[in-house]
């Protein structure tokens, strides 16, 4: 058995790299096991089955992430009183985190939050709003796509009116010089 520290050549215990390893104790489980070995120390201080997930692998990043159809996902721990809501690894849409821990207690399957503003990734409580099923949710989404084609129309006739006061005016100004 080798020696905790002990450093050897992948070659010399039958591991695929002829890169340096080092027999190294796991500090969550405690189990002992060669680990590669970089500038005299070991890469990973778990060994992969305490190291697989959430904030202790050894890929973690904060547990916050942006999905690629722009929606945020937070990871909570086992032991957080949200976990139930979360997928099996861990992760959970954050607007629907921040609108649970507004009402203080889980969301429902069926209930949606939705983002007033139509931005995925603003999750200010202000901006989120919970409806109780998802056609609600396919109204709402309807309604505010009509209400802003709406407001850039009257953009649009605010700015014609603007130019048609501007026109008559030129107008009135040259039919007065004419006259005279």
């Amino acid at each position: 058995m080798p020696k905790l520290g002990e450093i050897k050549r992948g070659s010399e215990i039958g591991k695929p790299h002829d890169k340096m390893y080092i027999w190294q104790v796991c500090q969550d489980c405690r189990q002992e096991r060669w680990v590669l070995c970089e500038k005299g120390q070991p890469k990973n201080k778990r060994c992969r089955s305490c190291s697989k997930s959430g904030d202790r692998s050894y890929n973690w990043k904060g547990g916050r992430a942006l999905r690629v159809d722009g929606y945020v996902e937070v990871w909570v721990s086992p032991n957080d009183f949200f976990y139930p809501m979360s997928k099996h690894d861990g992760y959970i849409l954050e607007h629907r985190l921040i609108m649970a821990k507004y009402l203080k207690r889980h969301l429902l399957s069926w209930e949606v939050v939705h983002h007033k503003n139509g931005i995925r990734n603003d999750n200010r409580i202000e901006n989120l709003a919970i409806l109780k099923c998802q056609s609600d949710h396919f109204v709402s989404i309807h309604m505010q796509r009509q209400l802003n084609r709406q407001q850039e129309e009257i953009e649009t006739l605010k700015k014609r009116i603007t130019l048609l006061e501007a026109e008559n005016v030129l107008l009135s100004s040259t039919h007065s010089v004419l006259a005279h």
